[in-house]
This record gives structure tokens, C-alpha cells and sequence, in this order.
């Protein structure tokens, strides 16, 4: 916890609205480290994830790791060999992780969490991102000793949708831009922001589940949300829906 036992809070909300002023990859770097920090998150890294014989520096979209770490993990090919990575993978939810985090038969997974010790990074918080027609990627925050409230938690992960898909855009850009919502997408994206399943959704509109999931995949793809959270949240505060 902070020094004075105090708990520090995250705005995640301010952050949101902060990136619409940052238009430099080290500024988007620079406004997640401020909020980080205040909870002894020191180190933060946004990337997607390699695919076929694509190198680790190459899918990195910003990072804040020690550089002689990131130069060990890049020249080692740690990526293969990660263990916070089939996690990813698996599922769409947060998790924390720390230097235990697997003892499994696999020496190689054991030293890449031993050697990310040595430079500080001994606990942290992995944020899965799944894109819609988009690899994968994650947001990973680090620290020695962080202090990762249940309250927190929330607005860590918000932060991290919001800042990889920001750094996506300035490092890839389409220069696309958003198509308006439909209003029974509206309708249905409404729903989400209260919790429903698309079974729900599909009882109360009487449509079927699956019509619900194709407007769900196309509000993501209209609005460049990475996952439900993501799409309320961007929905929210566009004004395009209110809970």
C-alpha cells in the first residue's frame, strides 16, 4: 500500500478523456505512468501479439520496461516461452501475477519470471485484448511490490482498453472513421451496459441470440471497442446510450 496507508485512486475516467489531447505514443506513456505509479506500478507494456515469424519488438505498440529487460526478452525470445502468455490466450479477464505465478516442468517459463524479477518486476496486472478481426494483445503493469485493491482493479482495466487501442491508431492508423449506431444497435448495446446476456437481450427484443450477436460484433466494429466494457464505456461517453 502507499506510503501514509492511504489508498490512491485511479481516475480511469480522467484518463479516457486525457487521451483525446495526446497524440504521441511517449505522451500516452507518460499519463499512464502517473496514475500507475501512485500504486507501485512502475513498468507498463502495450503489444500485440507476435504472429507466425514476427519478432517481439516488432508488435510492441509502447513500453515502459527497464531497456536492458526489454532487450534480454527481445534478443532471448522470452515470448515463447512467457508463461503469463497461454493465459492471455485463454481468456478475455484481468489477472494479477506475481514471481510464483508458475512452477510448472517448463525451465525455460521459471527463468523468464525470474530474470523480469531481477529488474523489478515481481507482481503485476495482465489485461487481454481481444480485438474483433484483430490479433491479440495485452497490457501488462509491473511493479515490486503493487498494491492491487479490488476497487482498483476496474479502472486498470478500463485504462488499459482504452490506451492500447489509442496507441493502436497512432502507430497503425486507418484513418477510418466511425459509422453511426442504428437504433436497435443502440438498443441493443443499452442492454449490454446493464448486464444482459445476448440470450436476454434476444428474450426482451424478441430476436435470436444470434442476431444479438451479430449486432454486439458490429457495435464493436463500428465503435473500435475491444469487448463489451470497452464498447459501454466508448457508448457512454459519446452520448450515444445512458444507463
Amino acid at each position: 500500500m502507499p506510503r501514509g496507508g492511504r489508498r490512491q485512486n485511479i481516475d480511469a475516467f480522467a484518463f479516457i478523456d486525457e487521451l483525446d489531447h495526446l497524440a504521441g505514443v511517449e505522451e500516452v506513456l507518460d499519463a499512464m505512468e502517473r496514475r500507475l505509479h501512485r500504486i507501485g506500478l512502475e513498468t507498463v507494456i502495450l503489444a500485440e501479439l507476435p504472429q507466425g515469424r514476427q519478432r517481439f519488438e516488432d508488435v510492441v505498440l509502447g513500453s515502459r520496461w527497464p531497456e536492458e529487460w526489454f532487450k534480454l526478452y527481445a534478443r532471448n525470445d522470452f515470448i515463447r516461452h512467457d508463461p503469463l502468455i497461454p493465459p492471455v490466450k485463454r481468456t478475455l479477464m484481468p489477472f494479477e501475477w506475481s514471481q510464483s505465478f508458475y512452477r510448472g516442468p517448463d525451465a525455460r517459463a521459471v527463468e523468464v519470471l525470474n530474470r523480469a524479477a531481477e529488474f523489478g518486476l515481481k507482481q503485476g496486472f495482465m489485461v487481454p485484448i481481444h480485438g474483433v478481426g484483430r490479433s491479440m494483445g495485452l497490457v501488462s503493469m509491473s511493479g515490486s511490490q503493487p498494491d492491487l485493491a479490488a476497487q482498483t482493479k476496474p479502472a486498470l482495466h478500463l485504462m488499459a482498453l482504452y490506451a492500447f487501442e489509442h496507441l493502436r491508431r497512432l502507430v497503425e492508423p486507418t484513418g477510418d472513421e466511425k459509422q453511426p449506431l442504428t437504433e436497435r444497435e443502440r438498443e441493443v448495446l443499452a442492454w449490454v451496459a446493464q448486464g444482459k446476456s445476448a440470450w436476454e437481450i434476444g428474450e426482451v427484443l424478441n430476436i435470436a441470440k444470434r442476431t444479438v450477436d451479430d449486432h454486439v460484433q458490429t457495435v464493436f466494429f463500428k465503435l473500435g471497442a475491444v469487448n463489451r466494457t470497452h464498447a459501454v464505456a466508448i457508448a457512454m461517453r459519446d452520448g450515444l446510450i445512458q444507463l
